[in-house]
């Protein structure tokens, strides 16, 4: 019995250790000297300070700001035992929300989404959340209906808004794949740049 168990642990532990540390560990190595900031999170600094990442949208309600569309990450509620509460960009907790497209508490939360806008339509991605909960980018058209109260909480020309969000709206990747996007965080950096 023991000529059949001691090479199946060895087996077991030689390939834990291939597989479950060398590798990794070879593959962050690489990914550390190929693509460096992407490796590390693709932080974005401001004055010395990380301030976020332009992978992982943030939960941004100033009206001064660009906000990014909705987040349905929740977390688990400690007053609640086994509920949930709303956690939005919670990237500890990055789920959808599961609900479907016949789900009455979806549509509900995007018929309040619409009522909270004050408008009758909207952008998709302003009424709807993301996949993830966490995206850090809204359509142009998203960006453009927030041009006016940007630029009025600002004191800014909205033709100056409206440019901004132009110069920071990003292209299909390699012309093919995804959408036309903005990146509510470099965005609103921009913004602040401004002074």
């Amino acid at each position: 019995m023991t000529a059949i168990v001691r090479p199946a642990i060895a087996v077991v532990a030689l390939f834990t250790l291939l597989l479950g540390l060398a590798v990794p560990l070879a593959f962050t190595g690489l990914a550390t000297l190929v693509l460096p900031t992407e490796a590390g999170g693709s932080l974005v600094e401001r004055d010395g300070r990380v301030i976020g990442s332009s992978l992982i949208g943030q939960n941004v309600t100033s009206a001064r700001y660009f906000h990014p569309r909705p987040s349905a990450t929740t977390e688990a509620d400690p007053d609640n035992d086994g509920g949930t509460r709303a956690a939005p960009y919670n990237a500890a907790s990055s789920a959808a929300s599961q609900l479907g497209p016949t789900s009455a508490a979806l549509l509900e939360a995007v018929r309040a989404r619409v009522v909270a806008s004050g408008s009758a339509t909207l952008p998709a991605d302003a009424a709807t959340a993301s996949a993830s909960g966490l995206d850090p980018h809204i359509s142009p058209e998203n960006a453009a209906r927030q041009v006016a109260r940007v630029a009025r909480q600002r004191g800014l020309p909205e033709a100056r808004v409206a440019a901004l969000v132009a110069q920071h709206t990003e292209d299909r990747e390699f012309n093919l794949l995804g959408e036309t996007r903005v990146s509510v965080l470099r965005l609103n950096l921009a913004l602040d740049a401004l002074r």
